[in-house]
């Protein structure tokens, strides 16, 4: 009997020490469990076309301070009956390196149509839309939209998530005056609360006063 409640303590130790966040981080389902996600890259609905390395389950994960300047955020349009939806966050180092292997099988074209359909592949990396190193994975980076609490319908933004084109920049001149104005709520709401945007994607932000600027992790998302 002895031996069993031993075993069964080693157990709980193990599954609590596998749970356990690395220090500095967190889930934001425990900051605000009311933001919405969408992890494209935990499943095949993304520009590779298949789930990408390090993403093992349905768990938002960002630095602590990014999370918390989200729950900022999130209470301003929850009030507008609005929510943040979160493409990804926290990156491991494996999803970029799989994308950098992705970007040289130049013959791998299956999502193309979709996500690329006016870039050459063998472009991807001269025009900065595939590189060897991310800020996501700092862990203080953040690709979101905003969606409509009741019917969970995202705002229109003029371009889908990851579209690699001059239609995913935040000023592209061809939007419509609805489709500007659903990108300057999502960004001025994103200033307010610290982040920097990035020019060439409207989803894109990352924490101004990152708590880990020069540290690339690689920790699974689980």
């Amino acid at each position: 009997m002895k031996q069993c409640i031993i075993f069964f303590i080693l157990i709980i130790s193990y599954n609590l020490s596998c749970q356990t966040l690395k220090k500095g981080f967190s889930y934001l389902s425990d900051i605000d469990a009311t933001i919405q996600s969408d992890l494209r890259y935990l499943t095949s609905n993304n520009f590779i076309g298949n789930p990408i390395d390090g993403y093992q389950k349905k768990k938002v994960i960002l630095s602590t301070p990014a999370a918390e300047a989200l729950k900022k955020v999130q209470s301003k349009l929850v009030s507008f009956g609005l929510s943040l939806k979160i493409f990804d966050a926290y990156r491991p180092q494996q999803a970029v390196d799989h994308f950098v292997r992705w970007a040289k099988m130049v013959n791998d074209t299956l999502m193309k149509r979709t996500y690329y359909p006016d870039v050459k592949k063998k472009d991807l990396f001269t025009l900065d839309y595939i590189a060897y190193k991310s800020g996501h994975t700092r862990g203080s980076t953040v690709d979101l939209t905003i969606i409509e609490i009741i019917t969970k319908e995202e705002l229109d933004m003029g371009s889908s998530y990851d579209f690699f084109g001059e239609a995913s920049h935040p000023f592209y001149k061809n939007l419509s005056k609805n489709q500007r104005s659903n990108r300057l709520l999502l960004r001025n709401l994103m200033l307010e609360a610290g982040f920097t945007p990035y020019l060439k994607e409207w989803w894109h932000f990352t924490l101004k006063n990152e708590p880990y600027p020069n540290t690339y992790f690689n920790f699974f998302i689980e």
